[in-house]
């Protein structure tokens, strides 16, 4: 599974499309919200515009790199027939399912690291130990989404998974939290959002104390999805 998981990483890194859409085009729409917003703006709470969107952004493109990379990667292997064959070796499914979640939760760093850094010069003021606290709670909120799209990448048929993935991609981003913060009303709905929650980690560097309910959440969304992935696996060894 080492072997495994070190392959992934590498591949990933080494993949152009990777490094544009799940790392530059966050950093990117992360300096036109707060260009957009002005020096100074405020969104929802009077919370900074450039420490909220450091976040949201910072999340959408962890998000979107264990989304489109696990679920459009296995989709291709099934495809081609590599999966089967991986099969037929000594690796068990539970290994191979566990060193996919692995390996596409640590290609969310460079996203992260990335607008955080952006971030920092734009002024967002936070302790050294509020950077490394928020920098792992979002780092380990993104296994939520690698299982998640693990799962998905079984789930749909190889033809059909980009379009699969990129509307609940979007979905949950847009009632999440990421482009705009959630209102009263829809915050009821948005709790069953593992995006939203994914962005409430985030509450401590606001003044707002460490939030125990989207900690809950995302444990309970990955241990969903990390099962589902494992019945998905299952179910698609079955019918090979």
């Amino acid at each position: 599974m080492t072997t495994l998981v070190r392959l992934e990483i590498l591949r990933t890194l080494r993949n152009k499309r990777y490094l544009m859409f799940t790392v530059l085009y966050p950093a990117l729409l992360y300096v036109f919200f707060i260009s957009a917003y002005g020096n100074g703006g405020t969104v929802a709470n009077g919370v900074a515009a450039k420490s909220y969107f450091m976040v949201s952004m910072a999340t959408f493109g962890a998000v979107g790199a264990v989304l489109t990379g696990s679920a459009q990667r296995i989709s291709l292997e099934r495809k081609s027939g590599w999966t089967r064959q991986l099969r037929l070796t000594a690796l068990p499914g539970r290994a191979y399912t566990l060193g996919k979640i692995a390996a596409c939760a640590v290609t969310t760093l460079p996203a992260i690291v990335v607008v955080f850094a952006i971030g920092a010069v734009e002024g967002v003021d936070l302790t050294a130990v509020q950077w490394l606290g928020l920098a792992a709670a979002l780092w380990l909120g993104s296994f939520v989404f690698a299982a998640l799209g693990v799962a998905l990448g079984y789930a749909a048929e190889p033809d059909a998974v980009q379009p699969v993935v990129m509307i609940v991609y979007m979905l949950m981003a847009l009632f999440g939290g990421t482009w705009f913060p959630v209102s009263d009303s829809l915050r009821t709905y948005a709790r069953f959002n593992p995006v939203y929650d994914y962005n409430q980690l985030a509450s401590f560097v606001h003044g707002e104390g460490v939030a125990a309910l989207p900690i809950v959440a995302l444990a309970a969304f990955l241990v969903l999805f990390t099962a589902a992935a494992a019945a998905l696996y299952r179910k698609d060894a079955r019918r090979a």
